[in-house]
């Protein structure tokens, strides 16, 4: 799907469809959670600005990242954010006062300079599979598979993308297949390969599990 189609409204009907089909236990949750939102979290800005974002947010709650963010922007009032030039020049001090830790700093900056150096725009991302994208932005300091991922989901919208290291995946995986302890990579790939292609979608019904009070089934895949 392209950048230029998410300016339209989504069908999921198709995949979610699908995933009923093939996964019994998925499909009770897409019952409970109802209809999918999954475009209406998606970000928007180019691939400095959603990189930036997801650095600040690793590891921090969302409340705590969301005000970290905040500040970090209003270093910047009169254009809204930053360029990459504007950001490897920001002094350190300048950046630790919006509360963004040494390491973070050290991921922005390097996050700039590759930036300056020629990273991809969105519009040639869009046109990369996958793993090619993840293989070229991976070089960047402080930015992983897992971060990579959360871009291919949130902003490119791919569709058949499972985080298999992500928390939220792994806690809706033990809680909706009743395992006794959080499932490892292997199990989280095992337990995802029927959802296929559509694995971005059954990640987003998981995450929102975690948010409904009563258990869902326990029966075990």
């Amino acid at each position: 799907m392209t950048t230029s189609q998410l300016e339209e409204s989504i069908d999921y009907s198709v995949a979610i469809a699908a995933l009923t089909q093939a996964d019994p236990i998925l499909a009770t949750l897409i019952e409970q959670v109802g209809a999918c939102t999954l475009n209406l979290g998606r970000q928007k800005g180019d691939l400095l600005y959603c990189l930036c974002e997801s650095i600040l947010y690793q590891q921090l709650s969302g409340k705590a990242a969301a005000a970290i963010h905040r500040r970090f922007l209003a270093l910047y009032p009169h254009q809204g954010f930053p360029t990459a030039a504007e950001l490897l020049n920001t002094p350190d001090e300048d950046l630790r006062s919006a509360g963004i830790s040494r390491p973070k700093i050290v991921y922005l900056k390097d996050l700039a300079q590759k930036t300056l150096d020629g990273l991809p725009t969105m519009a040639e991302l869009d046109a990369m599979d996958d793993e090619a994208i993840v293989q070229t932005l991976i070089p960047i300091k402080g930015v992983g598979r897992w971060t990579v991922q959360m871009l291919l989901i949130f902003r490119l919208h791919r569709w058949d993308v499972l985080p298999v290291d992500d928390l939220g995946i792994r806690s809706g995986i033990r809680r909706a297949y009743g395992l006794a302890e959080l499932p490892n990579k292997k199990t989280v790939e095992r337990i995802g390969q029927p959802w296929r292609p559509y694995r971005t979608i059954a990640s987003w019904y998981l995450w929102r599990s975690l948010d409904i009070t009563t258990p869902a089934s326990t029966a075990k895949p």
